[in-house]
């Protein structure tokens, strides 16, 4: 049973539900509930507290709008996993310190790590001229042990070929590309949609197929200009969210 507050209060002007509500809030944020265990179903939540169980749907169905919890069909209604606050949407920063600053552990596996002849849509936005080589990395990266995005890299070959001499499981890719004037990445492009989970995503980032994904397309250009690296990432919508900081347009 919640045991953070003891009762509701019926005698204030405040709604039954959004004390519940709050009281449910509280236990998790005090860590009386951690991510992944079980609340008390509807019907025990009900017979403790003398309200009705529409109140107690109320309460819950709101905490589950906000992503505080999930309900799992035939199971129960469980407390989310945090998501994961990225903010190198607005600034450089590389994953390992975005995770780090969380309080986390990041962790690389390389998946391929090969040169292969540029792909149309990669010779584009790379400015390549056709079939020209690039570097390919496709990785997976992850915090605490568990799967948070996948990036698929491409990099010109002929300005970038020394990155294939790296270990890049424990090594930073910009800090890598930064040992060249040429190919240090001064600045990036960014779009970002949301799309569903294909059968990769399902295997490689331990989520549901049709499930949101965060899709990040980047360009990174030099300190010249030129386009130096062209990725395609893959978020978990269920474990990432990301800060963007607006300014008032002067008039």
């Amino acid at each position: 049973m919640l045991t953070k507050i003891s009762s509701i209060d019926k005698s204030v002007p405040i709604p039954l539900y959004f004390q519940l509500k709050q009281l449910i809030l509280s236990e998790i944020k005090n860590g009386t509930y951690k991510s992944g265990d079980i609340i008390p179903t509807e019907n025990e939540i009900s017979d403790g507290f003398k309200i009705s169980r529409t109140t107690v749907r109320q309460a819950v169905t709101e905490l589950v709008q906000e992503g505080w919890l999930y309900r799992v069909k035939s199971k129960g209604t469980f407390v989310t996993l945090p998501k994961i606050n990225q903010d190198f949407i607005k600034k450089l920063e590389s994953f390992n310190d975005q995770i780090l600053r969380s309080g986390m552990e990041p962790c690389t596996e390389v998946l391929k790590l090969e040169a292969i002849p540029a792909p149309d849509i990669v010779a584009k936005h790379l400015e390549l001229k056709e079939n020209e080589s690039v570097i390919y990395l496709h990785r997976k990266r992850l915090a605490d042990g568990e799967p948070i995005v996948t990036i698929k890299t491409y990099l010109p070959y002929a300005e970038c070929s020394f990155v294939m001499d790296h270990d890049l499981e424990q090594e930073r890719l910009y800090a890598i590309l930064s040992q060249s004037s040429a190919t240090t990445v001064f600045r990036v492009e960014r779009i970002v949609e949301a799309v569903e989970a294909t059968a990769e995503d399902v295997n490689l980032l331990n989520i549901k197929k049709g499930k949101p994904i965060q899709h990040f397309t980047s360009v990174g250009y030099n300190t010249f200009g030129k386009p130096i690296e062209y990725s395609l990432a893959r978020y978990r919508g269920d474990r990432n969210s990301f800060e963007i900081t607006v300014f008032p347009e002067n008039k």
